[in-house]
């Protein structure tokens, strides 16, 4: 496994941070009403990929598009209705992830913004 040096991969200890920050994040996405309604019921496979993106999103091996080619977010996302209150609640159950998997300042904040901009990115609908 080639990492590239100074990436926030690196930084917060590589994979097992990231499997910690997913199990958070996907533990919170499966109580969270708003979010329930454009994931499937089985959370399994949706966290498997959120965890290949991550792993490459902050540097480490390129897992993602090894398995699935660009990661075109939004485009892969555009069949699920993403409002202003989806974002902000998916920001909230990664806001909580961050805090429970004990991840280090200033990588938490680094990797809230990375994602709060994504997050903004995949908005395609405005409130209803």
């Amino acid at each position: 496994m080639t990492m590239k040096p100074g990436t926030i991969f690196d930084a917060i200890g590589g994979i097992e941070p990231i499997e910690r920050i997913i199990d958070g994040l996907y533990k919170r996405i499966g109580k969270n009403p708003d979010l329930l309604e454009i994931f499937p019921e089985d959370l399994e496979e949706s966290a498997r990929k959120q965890r290949l993106f991550f792993i490459q999103f902050f540097g480490g091996p390129a897992l993602y598009s090894e398995e699935r080619g660009h990661p075109m977010l939004r485009r892969r996302h555009m069949e699920f209705e993403i409002t202003p209150k989806r974002k902000e609640a998916w920001l909230s159950c990664l806001h909580g992830a961050l805090e429970e998997a004990e991840i280090a300042e200033p990588y938490k904040t680094a990797i809230f913004e990375r994602l709060t901009m994504v997050g903004q990115h995949m908005v395609n609908t405005e409130e209803q």
